[in-house]
């Protein structure tokens, strides 16, 4: 599977810059401001032809907003490690980072990767590593302690190779956080955690940008059982 070029910033039109409310934080956050004008680049017309490859990664999602928040209420030990993938813009990531964590943001797409970089540094953080990962094609021996991810079964032809990756990439104990609007294949989702043999709990989540629609999904606390 072959991803999408890193496509020149003069390409993808105006860059805007958001102030992103997560409770009482504010994070800054640089998005292209017309993500629909991605969709009709040849370089993405010409991957979607090969893959039904779509750019969302240009959009805030509220399932991004959604997981920044369960972040805030996680107790993070000193040392803690995580690897963000399909990150996007790297909010959860970004915001993971100001909890002390130290963070791998992961993307199919080098613009996300770029973006989701440039972000971080845009907040101050340097304490980050950035990979151009394929979760449908995890490389072997990439182990990690916390997987974050959010929208990322928005089609159901997503959901298995999701619940594989984390089975094979979570290591033994370590849990995964990952949010969802409550699509439509949220009940394949949990159909796949269980054939995969993870454990999960579910929460309600809540999320939308200020003074507007609010969206309802959920968090997904998944964790590898496995003793090591």
């Amino acid at each position: 599977m072959t991803a999408p070029p890193p496509l020149p910033l003069s390409d993808l039109g105006p860059i805007v810059r958001e102030k992103v409310f997560i409770e009482d934080r504010t994070f800054l956050i640089d998005h292209p401001g017309e993500a629909d004008r991605l969709q009709k680049h040849p370089a993405v017309r010409e991957a979607f032809a090969r893959d039904e490859y779509m750019p969302f990664w240009a959009d805030l999602w509220p399932a991004s907003r959604m997981l920044a928040r369960a972040i805030l209420h996680e107790s993070w030990p000193p040392g803690s490690a995580a690897l963000e993938i399909g990150c996007g813009l790297g909010l959860p990531g970004i915001v993971a980072l100001s909890m002390g964590v130290r963070v791998t943001f992961s993307d199919y797409d080098p613009c996300a990767l770029r973006f989701a970089a440039d972000n971080a540094r845009l907040n101050g953080y340097s304490n980050f590593d950035a990979m151009q990962l394929d979760w449908r094609n995890s490389p072997d021996g990439l182990r990690v302690p916390i997987i974050l991810a959010s929208d990322l079964v928005y089609e159901v032809r997503n959901v298995a190779p999701v619940a594989a990756f984390i089975r094979k990439t979570l290591q033994p104990g370590g849990f995964c956080l990952l949010t969802d609007q409550d699509r439509i294949p949220a009940q394949v989702l949990r159909d796949c955690l269980q054939a995969e043999g993870l454990a999960f709990t579910t929460k309600m989540m809540r999320a939308g940008e200020p003074g507007g629609r609010r969206v309802k999904g959920t968090l997904y606390r998944i964790v590898n059982a496995d003793i090591a």
